[in-house]
């Protein structure tokens, strides 16, 4: 999906040439989805090589950044884990252009060997199962999460009441089967892979799911406007798609 980019011809010719470096242009502040930073990581080393730009990351779980942004009214990026905290930063005016980046898809992720037998989101809610799911008022996880128990039939209260850790960010999910402390998480298939020596993933099939889109969006309070969008192209481009895919996130959406 792509919105209203108009790219500074400079900025272009900036990325695609090798000429020598003058002084940084400036500096840019992105707000990003903690589980999204190590592609993103790796593009803001790449854009950095080649304009001599900077580029500030603030990595937190899309309500924190949301809630940062409306306060100060201040950043040039924006790059939650779902789609729907873009739409309510342009219902305040703070969405200038955006274009889809990647898709995050919710699976589960048990500890090594399985041992509870978890096949389904059902069975994350059964007796003796230490649950861990994301805050839905903190992070992109926790909401789709929400609508993953509703769509599979399980209220979101019997979910609730099982969980016995809920997180901020979906990192801290992960980090929670890796220490051997909870049975099941909910996380994004692209997070769980970083934790496969401690941890089975638990696919969820795709007509049971709820994917999430993941855009990237200019911020109208940006005062580098021209190097914002030219960081938006960078990131939307082969180069920047192939970062994703070097990570295993996904780039199409998932059928």
């Amino acid at each position: 999906m792509f919105r209203s980019l108009g790219l500074a011809v400079p900025l272009l010719a900036l990325l695609g040439g090798c000429g020598t470096k003058s002084a940084p242009p400036g500096e840019l502040l992105l707000y990003c989805g903690a589980g999204l930073k190590p592609p993103v990581a790796e593009i803001i080393e790449a854009f950095e090589a080649k304009t001599g730009a900077r580029v500030a990351a603030d990595y937190a779980g899309g309500d924190h950044l949301l809630a940062k942004l409306r306060a100060s009214g201040r950043g040039d990026l924006f790059l939650p884990g779902d789609d729907l905290y873009l739409d309510q930063a342009a219902a305040h005016g703070f969405v200038a252009a955006r274009r889809t980046l990647c898709y995050f898809v919710p699976t589960i992720l048990v500890r090594k060997g399985n041992p509870k037998g978890i096949r389904a989101p059902a069975d994350v809610c059964a007796p003796g199962i230490k649950l861990g799911l994301g805050d839905p008022s903190a992070c992109a996880i926790g909401k789709q999460s929400r609508l993953l128990f509703e769509k599979n039939g399980v209220p979101w209260e019997t979910a609730r009441a099982g969980c016995v850790f809920q997180s901020l960010t979906v990192n801290e999910l992960g980090m929670q089967i890796q220490a051997g402390a909870l049975d099941a998480v909910i996380v994004w298939d692209a997070v769980a892979q970083y934790y496969e020596r401690h941890g089975d993933e638990v696919p969820i099939p795709i007509e049971r799911n709820v994917v999430s889109e993941v855009a990237l969006a200019v911020l109208s309070s940006s005062r580098q406007r021209d190097l914002a969008e030219a960081f938006l192209a960078f990131a939307a481009s082969e180069a920047g798609r192939a970062l994703f895919v070097k990570h295993r996130y996904r780039v199409e959406r998932p059928r």
